[in-house]
């Protein structure tokens, strides 16, 4: 069967654009893809209007956007992931003794695909297929902490992009990024009554071999039930949960690993 060399210069450079560490130049791409000038500008056009590729303005350089994420996401969003981490979760849940769950990342939203619930407690607002504003999910926030800068400044742009619950929690892209330095710090994520009045979550991400966020792992609690000492204990627990189902999908678990050791340590 013929191929489409235009199909194929447009996976060329969502292909090259997923291996790097930052947005790219267009020169760049003609220059590495061997290919002419005006195809690359061509393309690069077609794909932004789609959604799979995003230009960054102040840098004059191209970036995955979020329909190239959801695309590659989509795969683990579906029954493999699901089955790959069912069992690890379910050993936090006995762990632990906090109902916890799984998240993915689509847009600003994480939408929620497994949720083991511990023998005991209350039912949560984390059933699966239910979507809760990214930038105040504990899971969300673990996520959006690995993306690129420019993604995020792409997925929350100005003020209107975010919504609240509770009446707390980021308003403006600043806030967000200086909540997403903390958890970079702190080694796993974490939020307080701003999904839902009187409970808290700790979370941590589950990287893919390029050490991109895929999903969330995060446990939810009746805050007044745990103190600072017991979460960061549990905070421990989940972020070797992720590590775990990290190795299970091929991807980068020695970057979790020290976050772990590092939130043993605090």
């Amino acid at each position: 069967m013929p191929t489409v060399p235009a199909a194929q210069q447009a996976l060329a450079i969502l292909g090259y654009l997923s291996r790097q560490a930052g947005p790219v130049a267009a020169a760049t791409l003609v220059r590495e893809l061997h290919l002419p000038r005006s195809t690359v500008y061509h393309l690069l056009a077609t794909l932004a209007e789609a959604g799979f590729v995003t230009r960054v303005p102040e840098e004059r350089r191209y970036a995955l956007g979020l329909a190239a994420y959801e695309l590659g996401t989509g795969y683990l969003r579906q029954a493999p992931l699901q089955r790959i981490a069912r069992v690890p979760l379910a050993e936090l849940v006995d762990r632990i003794g906090h109902s916890a769950h799984l998240a993915v990342l689509h847009g600003r939203e994480v939408v929620y695909v497994i949720e083991e619930r511990a023998r005991g407690r209350p039912p949560l607002v984390t059933d699966v297929g239910v979507r809760l504003p990214a930038q105040l999910t504990a899971s969300g926030r673990a996520m959006l902490a690995q993306l690129p800068a420019a993604q995020v400044r792409a997925l929350f742009p100005d003020p209107a992009s975010f919504v609240l619950r509770t009446g707390i929690g980021p308003r403006s892209p600043s806030a967000l990024r200086a909540l997403l330095v903390d958890v970079r710090r702190r080694g796993h994520a974490g939020e307080d009554g701003e999904v839902t009045p009187g409970f808290a979550s700790i979370a941590s991400p589950v990287l893919d071999h390029a050490g991109h966020p895929v999903a969330g792992v995060a446990v939810t609690f009746p805050a007044a039930i745990l103190p600072a000492a017991a979460r960061e204990r549990a905070a421990v627990e989940v972020v070797r949960t992720a590590a775990t189902i990290t190795r299970r999908i091929g991807g980068r678990a020695d970057e979790i690993g020290v976050r772990a050791a590092a939130a043993g340590s605090s």
